[in-house]
């Protein structure tokens, strides 16, 4: 009866940490690029029950196996056993601003931080005052040949992640976004985005909101192969994929399942107050 109160305390225990995980994703639902995590839980080990002779003595001829008969087993509760981010893709939204970029397939763009490279899918960048496209922080978007910096709105980004300068505007701060390249006077190709991926994204880390670390199970950051097409698509946004229904549903259904291990625990000491009662 005791090992009633760990089962029913372990699913307590579960149920909160994917309620907290489940309330993350909603307070982030309308964050540009936001992934979605998930909890998977996994069984204590099984006990195996067999039956006992009369006097409860298992039955163990010598220099043999327990033979006594199997009747079931007995789960010792649940435990969480990875808190996992979903990189399925969001649904893309045209913001027809120049500095807005979306990832449409697998991978990553590269940001600069303070603490080194970090990925991001996050592409709502802004120009400094040094014409670098940043993050809202200021971290500078990286390319092949380091950070990215443009004249102003003078530039372009195709598909497969070249970023395009008209050299006859200059300064200018002329704003090129849709219009065809073929008709620049002067097209100069700055750079090509750093776009990465690992070999592993589910053991990625987060780092705040928008940003992913490598870990050794992760793998190191290396360019995409051949086979794993990704487009760059210039004035649009990747929204997050959290479904809020879906999210709200599992909310209902996580707190229902909280009550019902806590009712558990009510009943079996009750019971177990009962059982000592009567054996005074």
């Amino acid at each position: 009866m005791i090992r009633g109160f760990y089962t029913g305390a372990s699913g307590m225990i579960a149920n909160q940490v994917r309620m907290d995980v489940i309330a993350n994703n909603l307070a982030n639902v309308d964050k540009t690029a936001f992934k979605k995590d998930e909890v998977v839980y996994k069984n204590f080990p099984e006990l195996l029950l067999h039956r006992t002779n009369d006097d409860g003595v298992g039955w163990m001829p010598m220099g043999s196996f327990d033979i006594s008969p199997l009747v079931g087993k007995l789960g010792t509760g649940v435990e969480v056993n990875e808190i996992y981010t979903r990189f399925d893709q969001g649904s893309l939204k045209k913001t027809d601003k120049a500095t807005d970029i979306a990832l449409n397939g697998k991978g990553f763009l590269v940001v600069q931080t303070n603490r080194g490279a970090r990925l991001t899918r996050s592409g709502a960048f802004i120009l400094n005052d040094q014409g670098m496209l940043v993050t809202p922080d200021g971290f500078p978007l990286l390319g092949e040949k380091g950070p990215i910096q443009v004249n102003r709105h003078n530039f372009i980004i195709k598909p497969n992640g070249e970023v395009w300068i008209n050299g006859a505007i200059g300064n200018d701060p002329t704003e090129i976004y849709g219009k065809d390249i073929n008709q620049w006077e002067n097209p100069i190709l700055l750079d090509k985005l750093q776009i990465r991926t690992v070999d592993y994204p589910r053991h990625l880390n987060k780092e705040g909101t928008s940003f992913y670390v490598t870990t050794p199970e992760s793998g190191a950051m290396r360019p995409l192969a051949p086979n794993e097409n990704l487009e760059v698509l210039q004035g649009f946004l990747e929204t997050s994929n959290v479904n809020l229904v879906r999210e709200m549903t599992s909310m209902i259904e996580v707190q229902r399942s909280y009550e019902l291990n806590q009712k558990s625990i009510t009943t079996h000491d009750s019971m177990l107050g009962q059982l000592l009662s009567l054996m005074r």
